[in-house]
């Protein structure tokens, strides 16, 4: 499997690393992250957004489970059947217990799945780098969404932000740190010059 790579045949921070690896890497800091905070208060919303903290987790978890799903049983015109979710009694500790089991069901997916593996998806029909790119998207961004609510000033690693942005926005403004170009992708925060976007959206297809 190739590693993600920059428009100019750049390589972004995590030279060398399969997307499965990089996916699986980002996956282990987000949850090591939010266990930090696993103690805080997680009825509060979510950096942002109408969920709740720990409402956000049951997004994520579907989100992981819907991309290993799609790429498992490639749709070419619908999202599938399966809809994962998180045990609504579990403490939280539990809860990210699960969303490490999605983000490992999706990186085996992507790691298994062959290079013309096309599945649908509304922001556009995808492929395996297309996928763990949405995830680690998924990832951080969520992870930024909470931890910041908690009080914690994370912000999502140079190197997943990179391989994101060059694989899922295109458009994305050159001259900015990755994680800053990321956040604002995906209206988070604004940049210099760049008022903050009310609506987005990243483009997964195959290029």
């Amino acid at each position: 499997m190739t590693a993600p790579t920059l428009r100019g045949g750049s390589v972004p921070p995590a030279a060398g690393t399969p997307w499965a690896d990089l996916l699986a890497a980002t996956a282990d800091e987000c949850l090591d992250t939010m266990l930090g905070v696993a103690g805080s208060d997680w009825t509060r919303p979510a950096r942002d957004l109408d969920w709740t903290c720990r409402r956000t987790l049951d997004h994520l978890v579907l989100g992981l489970v819907g991309y290993a799903g799609l790429l498992i049983a490639r749709p070419t015109d619908r999202y599938i059947t399966l809809f994962a979710s998180l045990d609504a009694q579990a403490p939280v500790p539990a809860c990210l217990e699960g969303v490490g089991i999605a983000a490992s069901l999706l990186e085996t997916t992507v790691r298994n799945a062959s290079a013309d593996a096309r599945a649908w998806h509304p922001w556009g029909h995808s492929d395996r780098t297309g996928f763990a790119a949405m995830g680690i998207a998924e990832l951080v961004l969520h992870t930024y969404d909470i931890v910041r609510a908690l009080g914690v000033p994370w912000t999502p690693p140079d190197g997943a932000s990179a391989a994101v942005l060059d694989r899922l926005f295109p458009e994305a403004p050159p001259g900015h740190a990755p994680p800053d170009a990321l956040l604002w992708c995906t209206g988070r925060v604004p940049l210099p010059g760049l008022p903050r976007r009310e609506d987005w959206r990243w483009d997964g297809t195959v290029r």
